[in-house]
C-alpha cells in the first residue's frame, strides 16, 4: 500500500464556501464562491495543482524539474506554492511594475522571479517565459491556451458549486477574463450538469459605461490586475459567433469596480480588485435576468497582494 506523500495537502482541500452576498438591502443576492480561501489565496490554485499534477503524471515534468510561467501575479503565486508542494522548481516571469507583495510571496515559496519590461506588459512576460523555458529546458504551462486550465474548473469548481447552490442549478456565471479559464470552465461544468446557464464576461473600462453590453463606448482599463484584453486563446474560441456559450460582455467602470472591492473588504471579505469587478457585473446580470435567478461569481483572490496598489490608496487614481 502506497503511503501518502509527507507534507502534501493539495489534494485534501475542502471545497471553498459558496455564500449569498448582498451589499445593498434593496439589491439582488449574488452567490459568491470564496476562492480567496484556497491555500495560496486565489482561484489559481485550481489550475496550478491540476495542470502541474497532470504534467507530472504524463511525464512532461520530471520529479525535481523546473516550471516557468508568465503571469501578472496570482497564477505565479499559485504555481510557486504547488511547485513547493510537488518538489519542483518554479520561475515566474512578470512585468516589473507588479506590486512588490506578489514577487515577495513567490520568493517566499522558493520560486524565482524574472522581470520583463513594464512597457511590454503581459505580452513581454509571455515572450520572456518562452525564452526562459527554452534556456532552462523547463515545462511551460501556457495558461492562456492550455485546455487543462478551464478543465480544472469544469471538473472541480463547477461541481462544488452545483452541490452547494440551492436547487442544484445555476442560471448565470459572471467573471472577468484574464486567461478565460474560470468563466469558460464554470460555464462548461454547469452545462454538463444540465443547467441552461448564461455566461457574462466582466470588462473593466475607463469612464462610465453606457448603452448595451459590448458597445464601443469606453476603452478597456488596465486598473484591474489579472484581467486582460484579447490575450486569451481560451476565451477567443469561446466567444466565436455560433458557439453555444457565446458570452454577454458587460462593461464595468473601473472606479466602480475598485470601490466595490473596498466595500466588500469592509464587510469582511478580504478580496482584490477583480472581485469588485465580478460583483458589479453580477449585479448587471441580475438586472437582466431578474431577482429569482441564481447568479454565481467568484471572489478570485486576497487583498494582501494589493496593499501597495491603488486599491488601498483610493485618493490616488491610477496608483
Amino acid at each position: 500500500m502506497k503511503l501518502p506523500e509527507i507534507n502534501r495537502y493539495l489534494d485534501r482541500i475542502a471545497p471553498t464556501p459558496l455564500v449569498p452576498v448582498r451589499l445593498d438591502s434593496s439589491g439582488p443576492t449574488i452567490w459568491c464562491k470564496l476562492e480567496f480561501l484556497n491555500p495560496s489565496g486565489s482561484t489559481k490554485d485550481r489550475i496550478a495543482r491540476f495542470i502541474l499534477g497532470k504534467a507530472l503524471r504524463r511525464g512532461l515534468i520530471a520529479p525535481g524539474g523546473t516550471v516557468v510561467e508568465a503571469s501578472s501575479g496570482s497564477t505565479s503565486i499559485a504555481m510557486a506554492l504547488a511547485a513547493a508542494q510537488m518538489g519542483l522548481q518554479f520561475v515566474a516571469v512578470m512585468p516589473e511594475n507588479v506590486s512588490r507583495e506578489r514577487s515577495q510571496i513567490i520568493e517566499a515559496y522558493g520560486g524565482q522571479v524574472v522581470f520583463s519590461p513594464a512597457s511590454e506588459g503581459i505580452l513581454g512576460a509571455l515572450k520572456g517565459a518562452e525564452r526562459e523555458s527554452a534556456e532552462r529546458g523547463a515545462y511551460l504551462p501556457l495558461q492562456f491556451s492550455n485546455p487543462d486550465n478551464p478543465q480544472a474548473h469544469r471538473q472541480q469548481t463547477a461541481q462544488e458549486i452545483i452541490a452547494q447552490i440551492p436547487g442544484g442549478c445555476v442560471d448565470a456565471v459572471v467573471s472577468g477574463v484574464g486567461t478565460g479559464g474560470t468563466l469558460v470552465g464554470l460555464w462548461q461544468g454547469f452545462v454538463d450538469h444540465g443547467c441552461e446557464a448564461t455566461a457574462f464576461a466582466a470588462r473593466p473600462v475607463h469612464g462610465t459605461a453606457l448603452g448595451e453590453a459590448g458597445a464601443e463606448c469606453c476603452s478597456f482599463s488596465g486598473r484591474i490586475p489579472g484581467v486582460a484584453d484579447g490575450l486569451s486563446a481560451i476565451y477567443r474560441e469561446f466567444r466565436q459567433p455560433g458557439h453555444p456559450g457565446t458570452p454577454v460582455e458587460l462593461d464595468v467602470p473601473d472606479d466602480e469596480a475598485l470601490e466595490t472591492a473596498r466595500r466588500l473588504i469592509r464587510r469582511g471579505f478580504p478580496v482584490g480588485p477583480s472581485s469588485g469587478l465580478n460583483y458589479c457585473a453580477a449585479l448587471m446580470a441580475a438586472a437582466r435576468l431578474g431577482p429569482e435567478a441564481h447568479i454565481v461569481t467568484v471572489f478570485a483572490d486576497r487583498m494582501e497582494r494589493y496593499f501597495s496598489t491603488e486599491l488601498f490608496r483610493p485618493n490616488r487614481p491610477g496608483g
